[in-house]
């Protein structure tokens, strides 16, 4: 019989939630909050209740019977650098999430939300492959200078989850395989899995890799260097061009890369130099992953919002191609990935783990 799941992913304005029946999607819903709704709050954390009752508000409208759940799964948000994986939601955990030890953002209210929902009917409440997964080999952690370290960010939750599914989907284990997996929106992180590790990947948020619809990527660095002492940029004003107004946002004005492909199509000279120009960029940071694998990839995945435009896939494929097969799962897939996450737990094709501070 399969398990039911509520799992929780929320933003910065909004809450989306779905029930799941195994990997069968009963219903979702996507909640929004208006700037008054969220005014009263001190921090993002202290809104958890204020979300959690209005997700009980909308099953209650559903008639839900909130009794036939198994678990709940809330979005991993920041926290102290953790192997992939379930981690069960513990009080030292929560303790990091309503403090923002680790840094304040809306993914913190998933591990609280869903605790809060397990207190009330005694189930497990769970929170998966968050954004600081950290399993990077220490030969990945050197960068250039001893003053720096890489450090591992990037889209974990989805990574790891379209890996599984492309194991399951050939009947192999994902602990078996050498994969690389390219999340592509408006971030852009591509990892090296190694049976079951990501132990290579760009560090997705604030500059490293390729060039995304709103994100510089790698930028040369003694001209950054000359830029942030130029007197013309404050901080702020820097780490914007970096994330948020760098790449597409730069180039064409838009984050948008359907309506870069639209301009593109028109006749825009610039629009189809950046298009292909990220294309070609994404290639190259997949041929240096299949690089980090001494050449055995068992498959090259490729997931994302972006996955959607067969055009640009078919453009990425046509560089890689020789490396290993290409595989499109198009999407970010955040609920399914959580519900997956749940369900692994839940029949014990996964341990459940223990947060460490």
């Amino acid at each position: 019989m399969p398990f039911t799941v509520l799992v929780i992913n929320p933003g910065s304005t909004s809450t989306k939630f779905a029930v799941f029946s195994g990997m069968d999607r009963i219903f979702d819903q996507s909640l929004s909050h208006s700037a008054a709704d969220l005014a009263d709050f001190p921090t993002i954390a202290s809104q958890y209740e204020f979300r959690e009752r209005a997700i009980q508000r909308a099953l209650v409208e559903r008639h839900f019977d909130l009794k036939t759940l198994d678990a709940v799964v809330g979005r991993g948000g920041l926290l102290h650098p953790i192997p992939g994986g379930v981690y069960r939601v513990t009080e030292a955990m929560k303790a990091d999430l309503l403090s923002a030890q680790y840094g304040e953002h809306a993914s913190n209210l998933g591990g609280l939300i869903a605790d809060a929902f397990s207190r009330q009917l005694g189930i497990l409440a769970f929170i998966a492959d968050p954004v600081v997964v950290d399993e990077l080999d220490d030969v990945a952690r050197v960068s250039g200078h001893r003053l720096f370290k890489r450090i591992s960010i990037f889209h974990a939750l989805n990574q790891k989850a379209v890996a599984h599914r492309y194991a399951k989907s050939y009947n192999r284990r994902y602990e078996d395989l050498n994969l690389i997996v390219a999340h592509l929106g408006g971030g852009v992180s591509i990892g090296f899995h190694r049976h079951g590790r990501v132990v290579d990947v760009n560090q997705a948020l604030s500059g490293e890799g390729p060039f995304t619809p709103e994100r510089s990527g790698t930028l040369p660095a003694s001209d950054l260097a000359k830029l942030c002492f130029s007197g013309q940029y404050s901080l702020q004003e820097v780490l914007r061009m970096i994330t948020g107004k760098g790449g597409m946002v730069s180039f064409l004005g838009t984050n948008d890369m359907r309506e870069v492909s639209r301009m593109r199509e028109e006749g825009n000279k610039e629009a189809d130099l950046y298009y292909r120009a990220f294309a070609y960029q994404v290639g190259k940071s997949i041929g240096a992953a299949a690089a980090a694998a001494h050449g055995v990839v068992d498959a090259i995945v490729l997931t994302g919002g972006i996955a959607y435009s067969k055009d640009l896939t078919d453009r990425i494929a046509e560089m890689v191609s020789f490396i290993a097969p290409i595989v499109v799962y198009p999407g970010e897939g955040e609920l399914e990935a959580l519900a997956l996450a749940g369900h692994m737990a839940l029949s014990g094709e996964t341990e459940i783990k223990e947060y460490v501070p």
